[in-house]
């Protein structure tokens, strides 16, 4: 059986009618690839996910926080975190518990699930737990979902769903722990305004994944691939 194989455009979009919510205002997010994003509010610039398979960010400046979703180097560099820092002296550095044990000499601030922080005038709630499962054999880490302001939501390296409507998922696409189908019933379930593709460094043709999350996503969903260190209104 040959899978159909559509493939969307960089920045292109789908758009749907969207019945159950109105359009919100647009926040800011540019892709460094991967899992790392920059998200501006307009109040708070909001680095997640520095890793090693990312490139771009070490040239910001101006950020008020990094925020690390979990341990693994894919998820932060710590090489290239030192010189980050260094360049935005006021950002803060805020983790998930299981990120502590690999940090080396750095002020930071440690949260968890279910717990709450604002960060330039950015609330931020903390969700998820456990990174998802990759073999029985390998040992589950922590995991920290982040949600800014209700309305953004990175889960890390897992399927955590939001307490409600969501404006913006930004939808792990490939990896060890992940196989299409399951995030595309997570897609599903999840149902955002607008989800937008990362964790695809991974894929040798992500356009395939992307075409099939247009093609099997929900309706009122629409799907946006954004160019790399390109900043997009989403």
């Amino acid at each position: 059986m040959t899978l159909p194989t559509p493939r969307p455009r960089i920045g292109s979009v789908r758009w749907r009618s969207v019945p159950r919510r109105e359009q919100s205002v647009a926040v800011q997010i540019t892709h460094f690839g991967h899992a790392c994003v920059l998200v501006d509010t307009g109040a708070a610039r909001l680095l997640i996910d520095p890793g090693t398979f990312s490139s771009g960010f070490e040239r910001l400046g101006g950020l008020d926080a990094i925020l690390v979703t979990h341990q693994h180097a894919d998820h932060l560099d710590e090489d290239r975190l030192a010189p980050l820092l260094a360049a935005n002296p006021e950002a803060r550095l805020i983790v998930d518990v299981g990120t502590v044990t690999t940090l080396h000499d750095y002020t930071h601030e440690v949260v968890a699930p279910g717990e709450s922080f604002t960060v330039a005038g950015a609330s931020i709630d903390v969700v998820g737990g456990d990174h998802a499962v990759i073999h029985p054999d390998i040992p589950i880490v922590p995991n920290n979902g982040y949600l800014i302001d209700g309305t953004v939501l990175h889960p890390g390296d897992s399927f955590t769903e939001p307490p409600g409507e969501l404006d913006v998922l930004l939808l792990p696409t490939g990896a060890p722990w992940l196989k299409l189908a399951d995030a595309v019933d997570y897609l599903r379930a999840v149902a955002p305004r607008t989800a937008v593709p990362i964790h695809e460094a991974v894929l040798a043709r992500p356009a395939m994944h992307y075409g099939l999350f247009e093609a099997l996503g929900p309706a009122g969903t629409t799907l946006q691939v954004l160019e790399r260190e390109a900043a997009t209104k989403v």
